[in-house]
């Protein structure tokens, strides 16, 4: 086999795989082969970078992007205790667990589709964390922290994927991390899309937009707002009107919740607004999917650029994995469910002929 056929086969191997993902094992899969070193070459590329990743991935968002199209943004965090620390491993807060544990941390950009009676996801971009900047925190002790902020990246990234991808979308669902009246100011009025995201309770709005003049601002807990209602209100920061709606859900332990999205088009309903966010959830989906079925965090690589090659791959394999969920019509983990199913059924296969040699 030629080295040209390492990103063909490794992507696939993260698919087919239920362990460690390794240059060895993957080189003895091939009966050798494929050599160890090839592997091992094709992680270590540079040139594995987002443009790269556009490329591989252009014809098919061509297939699957409408004018309906949304992208979900969010990031996630791959966790890595065991791992030396370095610019792409490191200590990251995650709000799951509300402390700061040690792993990988990604944004991701999924661009999401109804295509013909099912949903469609392919992520269109990502970006690694990298803490490369050393400081002192207040106690003395000397961290580390990203040179851009999450949201000059995702600023960054959104503005890529619209002028220089030219990527069909309409939509743009984000969590409570993103919405900045920054953020909502650049989707308004540079990139001319919708987006929805909740506030936190505490946010400022002002009734109308002589109520912000004068600066008289109310925070959002703290109105008379019913559910299934609207309310058009001026965040405070944004110059443009946004529709205010509060949902109430219940929790698995059968408590009540409250969350108040905003949406930057005043012509939408509550149903409309509540209905357009819940279709964030497939970038959970997807951070869910992309560590459980294609190896996302088992992945011994040691240095930067081979841990950033694996993810580069990782989202390949998605895309791939995806694809088979079209044609085969079902879901990541019934995939994987069957080829395990396969896998299992050639081990006892296997084991049989071993029995029967030495009966």
């Amino acid at each position: 086999m030629k080295r040209s056929d390492a990103f063909e086969l490794y992507t696939d191997y993260l698919i087919a795989n239920n362990g460690q993902a390794t240059a060895t094992e993957l080189s003895a899969l091939t009966d050798n082969q494929l050599k160890h070193d090839y592997i091992s070459d094709w992680l270590s590329q540079t040139d594995l970078d987002q443009k790269e990743f556009w490329k591989q991935i252009k014809k098919f968002v061509r297939q699957i992007e409408t004018d309906e199209s949304w992208i979900s943004i969010d990031d996630t965090i791959c966790a890595k205790p065991h791992s030396t620390r370095n610019e792409v491993i490191n200590y990251h807060f995650d709000h799951s667990v509300g402390k700061s544990v040690k792993g990988i941390n990604i944004l991701n950009f999924l661009l999401s589709s109804n295509m013909k009676n099912d949903i469609v996801n392919c992520p269109v971009a990502y970006h690694v964390i990298k803490k490369t900047k050393a400081f002192v925190d207040s106690k003395g002790k000397t961290k580390f922290k990203s040179v851009q902020t999450k949201n000059d990246i995702f600023r960054q990234v959104l503005e890529n994927l619209q002028f220089k991808c030219v990527l069909k979308f309409k939509y743009i669902l984000f969590d409570l991390w993103f919405s900045s009246s920054d953020n909502m100011d650049f989707i308004h009025k540079k990139l001319k899309k919708i987006f929805v995201c909740p506030i936190k309770k505490n946010r400022l709005v002002a009734l109308s937009y002589e109520d912000k003049l004068a600066g008289n601002f109310v925070a959002v807990n703290k109105l008379d707002l019913s559910t299934d209602d609207t309310l058009t209100v001026y965040i405070k920061g944004n110059d443009f009107p946004t529709l205010l709606v509060k949902e109430v859900y219940t929790n698995i332990d059968l408590s009540t919740a409250e969350i108040f999205l905003v949406t930057n088009d005043v012509t939408m309903n509550y149903r409309q607004i509540t209905t357009i966010y819940e279709k964030r959830w497939k970038v959970e989906e997807f951070h869910k999917s992309i560590k459980q079925n294609i190896l996302l965090g088992k992945s011994p690589t040691k240095t930067e650029i081979t841990q950033c090659n694996h993810i580069f791959a990782c989202n390949i394999a998605f895309i791939r994995l995806e694809k088979l969920k079209i044609k085969e019509r079902l879901n990541h983990f019934a995939l994987k469910a069957k080829l395990h199913l396969k896998m299992v059924k050639a081990a006892m296969d296997e084991l049989y002929t071993m029995k029967k040699a030495i009966c």
